[in-house]
C-alpha cells in the first residue's frame, strides 16, 4: 500500500472514530475568510490537532479544525484554516486535508484564498474566480510514488476548475449583483510577498493574482476527479502595484471587510451544485 494512501488512511480512521458524517461538499477557507463557518448548522468539530499525523496550522486568521454540517440541506465539510507549503510541511502533507475529504466522501471541492491582484483594474475586496492556474513555481504534489487508490500516474490537467460549477458563481454573483472578475492564479511558496520584478514576471506569464496556496489543492482534487472551483478575494494589489509595503494585516482587513458579500457567493452557489 502507498505510503502517502496509508497516512490518509490513518487520518481518515481518527475522523471515523469522532463522527460518522458524511459530507458532499468540500470547502476549504482561507485567510480572514473562516467567519462563513457561521452559518453551517454545525454536527461535529474537530480540531486538526485531535487527528494523528494531520498538518496543524500556524498562522493566524487560520483556526484549524473541520467542521461537519449543513448549510441549509447540503451536507458539507469546511476546513476553517488551511496548512501552507511556507510553514514547513513537505507538498504531501499540505494537500493530505483535501485526500481525506476524498475519503470522507465529498465530490465536489470549493476552494478560496486571499491573494494579491495583479490583474489590471483590480482593487482590495474584489472577487475573481478562478479559470486557471500556473503552478511551476511550487513542488507539485504528485510527484514520488503514485497512490493508485487516489488516481491515475499522469491526471490530465486540460480543466482543473470545473466549467459547470463556474457557470453556477457566475449566475448566482449575476442575480444578487455581487461584481466578480475571473482570471489564472499563480501559486508561490511565500512565506515573503512577491519582489515587484517577480511581479511583473507573473503577469507576462499572463497570471491575475497569486497567493500562498490552492493551486497544489487543485490538483491534487482533479487527480482523485473531483469537482474543484475556486474564488480568490483580492486583499491587496501585488507588490509594484501599490505604494505601501504588504502586511498579513493588510490581508485580512480586506478579507474581513469583503466577508459579507463572499459569504452569500459560497452560500448560494453550494446550495445550487
Amino acid at each position: 500500500m502507498n505510503l502517502v494512501y496509508e497516512k490518509v488512511k490513518r487520518c481518515f480512521d481518527v475522523i471515523r472514530q469522532k463522527t460518522d458524517f458524511q459530507p458532499a461538499v468540500g470547502i476549504v477557507l482561507g485567510s480572514g475568510l473562516g467567519g462563513f463557518a457561521d452559518n453551517i448548522q454545525v454536527e461535529a468539530e474537530i480540531s486538526y490537532g485531535e487527528i494523528e499525523d494531520f498538518p496543524v496550522s500556524t498562522v493566524a486568521g487560520h483556526a484549524g479544525k473541520f467542521i461537519f454540517g449543513y448549510l441549509r440541506d447540503k451536507p458539507v465539510v469546511c476546513m476553517k484554516g488551511r496548512v501552507h507549503y511556507y510553514e514547513g510541511y513537505v507538498v504531501s502533507d499540505v494537500v493530505l486535508p483535501v485526500r481525506l475529504m476524498y475519503l470522507m466522501g465529498v465530490k465536489t471541492l470549493f476552494l478560496t484564498n486571499a491573494a494579491g491582484g495583479i490583474q489590471s483594474g483590480m482593487k482590495a475586496g474584489d472577487f475573481m474566480l478562478l479559470t486557471d492556474h500556473i503552478a511551476c513555481f511550487v513542488p507539485n504534489p504528485l510527484v514520488g510514488s503514485n497512490a493508485e487508490e487516489f488516481g491515475p500516474r499522469f491526471p490530465d490537467m486540460s480543466e482543473i476548475y470545473d466549467r459547470s460549477l463556474r457557470k453556477i458563481i457566475e449566475s448566482v454573483a449575476e442575480e444578487f449583483r455581487i461584481p466578480i472578475k475571473e482570471g489564472v492564479y499563480a501559486q508561490l511558496t511565500g512565506p515573503s510577498y512577491e519582489s515587484p520584478a517577480e511581479i511583473r514576471l507573473l503577469k507576462a506569464l499572463g497570471a491575475d493574482a497569486v497567493g500562498m496556496s490552492t493551486a497544489v489543492e487543485a490538483i491534487t482534487a482533479n487527480h482523485m476527479g473531483m469537482k474543484v472551483c475556486a474564488i480568490s478575494c483580492i486583499s491587496n494589489l501585488a507588490a509594484g502595484l501599490n505604494e505601501n509595503p504588504l502586511t498579513h494585516t493588510e490581508v485580512q482587513e480586506a478579507a474581513d471587510k469583503a466577508a459579507p458579500l463572499f459569504q452569500k457567493l459560497v452560500t448560494e452557489s453550494i446550495l445550487r451544485f
